[in-house]
């Protein structure tokens, strides 16, 4: 995993799992989706893209689709699965009732591979987060 104390990093990590979010409801992430699922704006996304695609995780032209590398791809997964095993934790064992994805993401930055494991070890390896999505493998 990257290194979470750099908020270059954790910036870099939020747009890779926005692009996975969107590939995961629509055939193609163009970045006025990725502007929409982080709500900031295109010249923004536009930056981060150049320098994803500087360190080989996406692949993406201007005014063309954004795609994952494969590289790109299984760190979005690890992402996206340690945000929706965090929000199964706080929703099952520590009874948040409110939406627990602002939390989730919060947190998602500061656990460790190793407590991600143990987490759904003690979570029973569940297979979707509370918001009814799956969990990557």
């Amino acid at each position: 995993m990257t290194n979470f104390s750099n908020m270059d990093s954790v910036s870099k990590e939020d747009y890779l799992r926005a692009i996975f979010l969107v590939l995961e409801t629509s055939s193609e992430a163009r970045s006025i989706d990725v502007a929409s699922e982080l709500g900031v704006s295109k010249p923004s996304v536009s930056t981060m893209l150049r320098k994803l695609h500087k360190e080989g995780l996406i692949e993406a032209a201007p005014y063309q689709k954004i795609k994952l590398t494969a590289k790109g791809r299984r760190l979005a997964q690890k992402l996206t699965t340690r945000h929706r095993v965090i929000e199964v934790f706080l929703k099952d064992v520590l009874g948040y009732k409110k939406d627990v994805h602002q939390e989730a993401h919060l947190l998602e930055h500061a656990f460790s591979d190793e407590s991600i494991r143990r987490l759904k070890k003690y979570l029973h390896n569940p297979q979707y987060c509370p918001h009814g999505k799956r969990i990557p493998r």
